[in-house]
């Protein structure tokens, strides 16, 4: 299938690994103008030369996203002419609900939400006036069904996807859609400190650990990451244009609702 983005533009947010990483050489498969964004210049510089690369022109911006303010600063200082924007960061540290501090609550909320935010404010003057805009946030299935131990992220996943679908019916007009994917278990480092914490907790190895969270799903295994960024890739393109405002699990059926 020809997806028809050569050339069009791409910011992946946390992209130096994982989901964030395997849909920025993905995109760049598609003949995308990718530039990658993270905090560590030095992994940013390394995955920038994994990039596939016709005549393309990739970068990247170092940004923290603990600092909505400094990241304001930093795309206001950059060109901004993205066609495609990828929402996508690390969770916050697992654990019951009860048990929260405020604190986390409020770091989780900035780093998702409003960086996810200051983003969209960036990019869409652009998208408007190209007509093409495509905007796909990286959140959970939690938003669904929300997942024991996981309490702080089901909260602000689930504030993420009502702001997602707020915007979805607001930029519909101009040629913008707004989607999320929601990840399965996926072999990222995220899913080896959930398994590892896990362990620690219950007193199971971690072998026992993984392989009650692979039965979990009808597939009976985790997610690859590339497997995640193709449905990045597929909505970020001019064959997912009617496609808007919704959440698409890639989980291999393990969330139970439909």
């Amino acid at each position: 299938m020809n997806l028809e983005i050569q050339h069009k533009n791409a910011l992946v947010c946390g992209s130096t690994q994982g989901i964030g990483k395997a849909s920025a050489i993905q995109l760049a498969q598609e003949g995308v103008n990718v530039t990658l964004v993270a905090r560590n210049e030095e992994k940013l510089k390394a995955v920038l030369a994994e990039l596939p690369n016709n005549n393309q022109k990739h970068g990247y911006l170092v940004a923290d996203f603990s600092k909505p303010e400094e990241l304001k600063e930093k795309l206001a200082a950059a060109d901004l002419q993205f066609h495609i924007l990828v929402n996508n960061t690390g969770g916050p540290a697992g654990g019951p609900v009860f048990n929260a501090k405020i604190e986390e609550f409020e770091r989780a909320f900035t780093m998702h939400l409003k960086c996810n935010h200051v983003l969209v404010q960036a990019v869409v003057p652009f998208m408007k006036s190209e007509g093409y805009g495509r905007i796909i946030n990286i959140i959970s299935t939690s938003v669904k069904q929300p997942l024991d131990g996981l309490g702080v992220s089901n909260t602000i996943r689930g504030a993420v996807a009502n702001w997602s679908k707020t915007l979805a019916n607001e930029l519909g007009q101009f040629g913008i859609t707004v989607n999320n994917v929601l990840p399965g278990a996926t072999g990222t480092e995220r899913l080896t400190e959930i398994i590892n914490n896990k362990a620690a907790k219950t007193g199971k190895t971690i072998e026992e650990v993984a392989e009650t969270m692979k039965n979990a799903s009808p597939a009976k295994r985790f997610a690859k990451p590339e497997e995640i960024a193709n449905a990045v890739v597929f909505l970020a393109s001019e064959k997912a244009s009617f496609i808007n405002g919704i959440n698409v699990p890639v989980d291999g059926g393990r969330t139970k609702s439909l």
